[in-house]
């Protein structure tokens, strides 16, 4: 890896299936230097103990495991806050994003001179069309929302260098969406095109209620579940309200005669503004629970074992 020392950080949560190709393809392709940080996201396979035996007999393997599952995103945050590398790449258990291209955006990295190197991924494969068409529907949503542009196409698949992970050690939230932060602190980052694979083995750890939280924080920063039913009944509401409004225009152009004056106008009226406050409400309470839950100031993760650190 040309003479940089690497961290390499890989979350982890119900990869039995896999762990150990997945250490097998990392470790091939950096040196013998180079670490390995797993962070078991409080699996409740055998994950745990694989990493711990591979770990006794590769020093070089570092493994955090938390008391409990805190999620992807803190899983991550715990490995750049662990990991000593003078450059880290961020790469899911999976291998959906293939360790072997490292060198590809080291090289990148080092002829650029850029803090951060974002995978983009020109093709999904072993992806449903149906999450394709939401994935580039939510990044041109929160492209149109947000004060920082955030990468099409991209994920958490990156490399970023010793000062920004030095910068994000300072951000203090708890919740974190994590390329977006790292979209948000800056310096020079360059993108890097490549195909996705299909998984190894397993099911994906992001069905389609993890994906619409994931994206929910994306774009307001958290979610409280009440509040998500709030901003779904406000939706159905204005539906029910257009749906109203439609079958009254028919029936008032086919049988006029079956029409009650006023009664549809009105009712009408009520839904789709009672559907609109409702998805007011929402937006603005999570974004309330957001700050509630900063206040708190509770931890982002709780580390339970650490090994080889």
């Amino acid at each position: 890896m040309n003479g940089i020392n690497i961290s390499v950080i890989i979350p982890c949560f119900n990869e039995e299936e896999i762990i150990e190709a997945t250490y097998q393809r990392a470790k091939a392709v950096v040196s013998a230097d180079d670490e390995l940080v797993f962070v078991n996201d409080g699996s409740k396979d055998k994950t745990l103990p694989i990493l711990m035996q591979i770990a006794g007999h590769d020093k070089s393997v570092k493994v955090i495991s938390f008391s409990r599952n805190f999620g992807h995103q803190a899983a991550i945050s715990a490995g750049i806050n662990y990991c000593s590398g003078e450059a880290a790449f961020i790469i899911d258990a999976d291998m959906q994003d293939p360790p072997e291209l490292f060198p590809a955006m080291l090289a990148i990295y080092q002829n650029e001179k850029c803090n951060v190197v974002f995978g983009v991924r020109t093709s999904r494969k072993g992806e449903g069309i149906f999450k394709r068409i939401t994935a580039k529907l939510f990044y041109k949503i929160i492209n149109r929302l947000s004060d920082v542009p955030l990468p099409k196409d991209t994920g958490d698949f990156r490399l970023i260098d010793r000062m920004v992970i030095e910068e994000f050690k300072n951000l203090k939230e708890k919740n974190k969406y994590i390329r977006g932060l790292i979209s948000w602190i800056g310096f020079k980052q360059c993108p890097f095109y490549y195909e996705r694979a299909p998984r190894l083995a397993g099911q994906t750890k992001y069905p389609f209620t993890k994906m619409f939280r994931f994206a929910t924080t994306g774009l307001l920063y958290f979610t409280k579940k009440p509040l998500s039913i709030a901003i779904a009944i406000g939706f159905l509401s204005i539906l029910i309200g257009l749906g109203l409004a439609i079958y009254t225009i028919v029936v008032k152009l086919n049988t006029p005669q079956n029409a009650v004056p006023g009664w549809a106008s009105t009712i009408i009226t009520i839904i789709f503004f009672g559907g609109i406050q409702l998805l007011s409400i929402g937006v603005l309470g999570k974004y309330i629970a957001s700050v509630f839950d900063e206040v708190k100031n509770r931890p982002e993760y709780i580390v339970e074992t650490k090994i080889n650190l």
